[in-house]
């Protein structure tokens, strides 16, 4: 297993393999975790170019695709700040191109959208962008104290992140044959760290969020009951079929 200081630590380049890093059931998307970090390098060489560095935010719709994981991981590695609010105050938004024409791009605020062509000449095309970076991130320092991840009610640092998803990996016994299904909202810490714990344990992240796809996997992240899992992390009063599992109120993000 990793042992990482920073949320960017658990993207080493010699760990890019064919194995699946990250599975969204709903829309049929895998990425290997070749694929995974190379884009997360690319994705946080975008947002440099876009302006964003340390302290700054990057606000993120909490869609169900990979673009606003890889975002969240392109930020974790300028030692940027990133919410999963969209409507926040922050350096640049992304969102959905179907939503785009709720926000537009003011003073220093950029807007950038995933899934589809944008409609306005000032709003970036994230895949697109994303596609024709470098695929290497340069070395960049980070502290481990560093706020990653603001929700309204608090802001949670790459050590904190980390601790949380190494309690996710301890209780679940997660290693890395294992699939671990996310069945919380990004807008909820608890998703992002159990993304984090499938990275730490080397194991495949199964992105399901609030929806009721099935899917088979080895654990679970779960607002409900939708993913057959061997071990789950659930919401609060929500009940699992796997035989393991965490609550996502009892991981410590204190």
């Amino acid at each position: 297993m990793l042992n990482p200081t920073t949320v960017g630590d658990l993207l080493p380049r010699e760990k890019r393999r064919d194995q699946a890093a990250l599975v969204v059931p709903a829309t049929d998307r895998e990425m290997s975790y070749r694929d995974f970090f190379t884009t997360a390098y690319k994705a946080g060489n975008v947002l440099r170019f876009l302006g964003v560095s340390e302290g700054r935010t990057v606000a993120i719709d909490p869609t169900v695709a990979p673009e606003p994981v890889l975002a969240f991981l392109g930020v974790a590695q300028l030692g940027a700040e990133a919410t999963f609010d969209p409507t926040a105050a922050a350096r640049l938004r992304l969102v959905p191109a179907a939503a785009e024409s709720e926000y537009e791009s003011a003073g220093e605020t950029k807007l950038a959208v995933f899934g589809d062509n944008p409609a306005a000449a000032t709003t970036v095309h994230w895949e697109q962008q994303v596609w024709s970076e470098n695929p290497g991130f340069p070395p960049t320092v980070v502290e481990p104290t560093a706020t990653l991840l603001k929700t309204d009610a608090a802001a949670y640092s790459h050590r904190e992140l980390l601790a949380a998803a190494d309690q996710v990996v301890d209780e679940l016994t997660l290693d890395g044959d294992d699939r671990l299904a996310i069945r919380v909202s990004l807008s909820q810490p608890a998703a992002v760290v159990g993304i984090l714990a499938a990275l730490l344990a080397e194991a495949t992240a199964v992105l399901v969020g609030d929806s009721n796809h099935v899917d088979a996997a080895d654990g679970v992240v779960a607002a409900d009951d939708a993913v057959a899992a061997d071990a789950a992390v659930v919401a609060a009063d929500a009940e699992s079929s796997e035989p393991v599992s965490v609550a996502a109120a009892d991981i410590n993000l204190a």
